[in-house]
């Protein structure tokens, strides 16, 4: 008798009762998705339901039928339903403009009753923009009031169609995102979250429980949404061990998701992905790779490193699609975690590691194209980059002068060029990374900082001392003409993006005998 044979043929069985076991096990979720005709979240009797609206327990994805019914199963692993918003419609919003689009399971949820979801119509232009906020990350109520007046204020009323902020709106003290909520809520759109690292709930034992707060307040820390011709996928991807730590990771339920979601989409859909690590971080970032390289028109956009850079991943990265994808890692709102001397109304500088000042991201779309226009908190749209050269040289020295520019968005489809004089010719600057001069100094301003005056010291009076600056990946360089002679020049710079953006800066100096 052969016992090995028996011993393997028993694991099958096993295996296959379990399956059915669980299978069995599972429950049924059932609702309806239906047109709010007067708003006020109730389903009437003239109020239809909607045909062809996507519905998810975060892994499967169904679509409802021409009564707006759905059903989805349910078990240990779904802990939320949530509705996909059509891009003809909109979702009820709370007072903190934070979109309801969700449903929260608990032990006590009676799943014999139908789960609703209410849509209003909304618009159908698929022209619109996306404000991006980078990292908030406000420890206590005065890096709280940093956000408001830094970069809240100056966007009220904006024509941005809705906002995202891309994790970290916190500083490991997740009760404060109802705070920031309240204040972000005054520019008066709706305003979507993606999980970080520092939004987690501390004493949760598992990586199931790290969102738990922050889907209390947001909803779930992995959904989609659609306007226009875009696709809109928030995943998070901060994985904590059973350690405490984390790292960059996208877990299988997700990636069934994605999948699963992607399926029901048109072939000419724009697929936008947010995430708070960015997307090189991940380690298995190549299994999301295979499911996304079915779209053509994709774009991804994190946080996380406080530095903003544009990647163009290719094989050599894991991506095989057919062309480049484009990853952009955000400018963060607090900047160097508003680190930095405190300017005349009491806010930190706040420049970040790669020398770009703190601010965040407005991203238009038009179809499935989109351009990224950086914008630095409470400086002027076109302030887009700075230029380093000495007030003064001499005739002697300018042949080993240097023109140093960091463009703020640039990337290595960036086109910079300089020219000396208001006729002068333009001439290529070349990119080349390395540390911003200016960010270095204030770098080694840190020692004054220590120093202490009547018992204070001055680091808790003036600003926090800067970290150490980082090689900075969008600076450019190149030398001015040898031959200048004597007096005041306008240097000017012109950067152009790869979405046909320019943006031009000057600076004067001196040439002296």
């Amino acid at each position: 008798m052969n016992f090995r044979k028996i011993q393997l043929a028993g694991s099958v069985l096993f295996f296959l009762l379990l399956t059915f076991a669980q299978a069995g096990s599972q429950n049924l979720a059932k609702g309806r998705v239906f047109d709010d005709l007067n708003r006020d979240q109730i389903p009437d009797s003239n109020e239809p339901g909607i045909e062809g609206v996507l519905v998810s327990n975060g892994r499967e994805v169904v679509r409802t039928d021409k009564n707006g019914a759905w059903t989805l199963p349910v078990d240990a692993e779904v802990e939320e339903l949530f509705l996909i918003k059509p891009a003809a419609y909109e979702v009820p919003v709370n007072e903190n403009k934070i979109p309801q689009h969700f449903f929260l399971l608990s032990p006590e949820t009676d799943l014999n009753r139908n789960i609703l979801f209410p849509l209003y119509e909304g618009s159908k232009n698929d022209t619109f923009s996306v404000v991006f906020f980078g990292d908030p990350q406000a420890r206590g109520e005065k890096e709280m009031n940093y956000v408001f007046h830094d970069v809240v204020e100056e966007l009220v009323g904006t024509n941005a169609t809705l906002g995202v902020s891309l994790g970290d709106m916190v500083a490991d003290d997740p009760e404060m995102m109802d705070d920031i909520s309240s204040g972000i809520a005054q520019i008066g759109i709706p305003w979507y979250n993606v999980f970080g690292n520092h939004d987690n709930d501390r004493d949760a034992t598992s990586n199931n429980d790290r969102d738990r707060t922050f889907t209390r307040f947001f909803g779930p820390s992995t959904y989609a949404f659609e306007y226009g011709n875009v696709a809109f996928i928030g995943l998070n991807n901060i994985f904590f061990q059973p350690n405490g730590k984390y790292r960059p990771h996208f877990t299988e339920k997700q990636l069934l998701f994605v999948a699963n979601y992607l399926r029901q989409l048109p072939a000419d859909k724009l697929v936008v992905l947010m995430m708070h690590a960015p997307i090189v971080a991940c380690n298995n970032r190549n299994d999301l790779f295979r499911i996304l390289e079915s779209h053509e028109h994709t774009f991804s956009i994190s946080g996380h490193v406080h530095e903003q850079m544009n990647l163009f991943l290719d094989e050599k990265d894991g991506w095989k699609g057919k062309n480049e994808h484009h990853h952009l890692v955000n400018a963060t709102v607090c900047g160097s975690w508003w680190c930095g001397l405190k300017d005349e109304r009491g806010i930190p500088h706040a420049t970040m590691n790669d020398g770009a000042p703190n601010g965040y991201s407005i991203v238009s779309f038009t179809g499935n194209r989109y351009s990224v226009r950086f914008k630095a908190a409470r400086r002027p749209a076109d302030y887009q980059m700075n230029i380093y050269f000495p007030e003064e040289v001499k005739t002697t020295e300018i042949a080993k002068s240097r023109v140093v520019v960091n463009v703020f968005a640039g990337s290595e489809r960036s086109v910079v060029e300089m020219k000396i004089g208001h006729n002068g010719n333009w001439l290529s600057l070349q990119k080349k990374d390395q540390i911003d001069p200016e960010n270095l100094r204030a770098h080694q301003l840190n020692p004054y900082l220590e120093q202490e005056v009547k018992g204070e010291v001055l680091e808790d009076v003036l600003g926090y001392k800067m970290d150490s600056p980082s090689v900075s990946t969008h600076m450019w360089e190149g030398a001015v003409p040898a031959n200048l002679s004597p007096g005041t020049y306008t240097l000017t710079v012109r950067s152009s993006d790869m979405f046909g953006q320019s943006w031009t800066a000057h600076r004067i100096f001196r040439v002296t005998n």
